[in-house]
């Protein structure tokens, strides 16, 4: 019977450390190469630890893995469209739109897919004396904390030019890309038939900047309201939305909703699901949170438009209290914004 620091160890990464030891070199290849960046450097150094693994270890393992196989269910099938359905009802058709282009596992090679093994240093390094326009593209196509960290590491006169290019950022021929991705990876050529790949728009620009640090932050989006006010707006209002309300500790959420009449909560929450109502209802008492609940049951429905003038206005008090110091709105990891 394994131990208990046995048990511990041969879960997740290490367990499957041990299968893949347990391949041959070109099995375990074939394996590692389907994985992303992050899993392989997990895996790697699982399989270090892994190394002097004993026999019952390896059962154990093996074990494990029989018992996952045999629970394996058909939910896979259809899932596409039950995935598509579920996003769009709760994030809406355009953000549903922009979160599953980033999600969705392609079904032909990715453009640009050799950036996601490189470090922020070696990107920037590669798009540095480039256009703007290419640094925009390449940015677009990076998970948000690389794309977040590559910008901070350009030279800062670019930065507000490369955000704002992101932000009003059109679609990208699939053999611009190909010309792209030769250009950095100097790699060959691929033949692929017309089509366009979309990224960009406010909504990428937003997700980015709410990675970088923020004194990077204050100065990119003061640089672009001088430019365009209207998309420095965009990405500060994609960059903190009503959801965010939920990311908030109770003392903060509650200082907020203290300075929030009652009537235009009542509209907000109209639209909020109900996990953010339940946590908004938590940081006020008792007595407030029923009242509220009253009178939404109460409230028929709603115009939209209302309920997204209402959320705004919340949203533009709890940054005016940012502003001031009297409230914190939890951000990129250990900072605050």
């Amino acid at each position: 019977m394994p131990d208990a620091l046995t048990e511990t160890r041969l879960k997740g990464s290490a367990a499957a450390a041990v299968l893949l030891m347990l391949f041959d070199e070109d099995e375990a290849a074939q394996i590692l190469s389907r994985l992303e960046p992050e899993e392989v450097r997990q895996l790697g150094y699982a399989m270090y630890d892994v190394a002097d693994v004993e026999i019952d270890e390896v059962n154990e393992a093996l074990d494990h893995f029989v018992n996952k196989a045999k629970k394996r269910t058909t939910v896979g099938y259809g899932a596409s469209q039950h995935i598509r359905g579920a996003m769009t009802k709760a994030l809406g058709p355009e953000r549903a739109d922009n979160m599953l282009a980033r999600i969705t596992p392609p079904t032909r090679s990715t453009k640009l897919a050799m950036l996601k093994w490189l470090e922020a240093k070696e990107i920037a390094a590669l798009i540095e004396a480039e256009h703007p326009q290419i640094m925009a593209i390449v940015l677009a196509h990076l998970e948000h904390s690389v794309a977040a960290d590559v910008l901070q590491l350009l030279p800062a006169e670019f930065q507000e030019e490369v955000i704002y290019r992101v932000a009003t950022l059109g679609p990208v021929s699939i053999e611009a890309l190909d010309d792209l991705e030769q250009l950095l990876m100097r790699g060959s050529p691929s033949n692929k038939p017309g089509n366009s790949s979309q990224r960009g728009g406010t909504l990428e620009a937003a997700a980015i900047m709410n990675n970088v640090r923020k004194d990077n932050e204050v100065r990119i989006i003061k640089a672009l309201a001088k430019r365009d006010k209207m998309v420095a707006q965009s990405i500060e209002e994609e960059m903190f939305v009503f959801d965010n309300l939920i990311d908030m500790d109770d003392k903060n959420l509650g200082a907020l909703m203290r300075t929030i009449d009652n009537d235009v909560l009542v509209v907000a929450l109209k639209g909020a699901n109900d996990m953010l109502r339940g946590r908004i209802f938590g940081c006020m008492s008792a007595r407030a949170a029923s009242s509220i609940a009253d009178e939404l049951a109460e409230r028929g429905p709603m115009r939209l438009a209302d309920v997204i003038e209402a959320q705004k206005l919340i949203i533009a008090t709890a940054r005016r209290m940012a502003d001031a110091g009297t409230i914190m709105l939890t951000g990129k990891g250990n900072d605050f914004v």
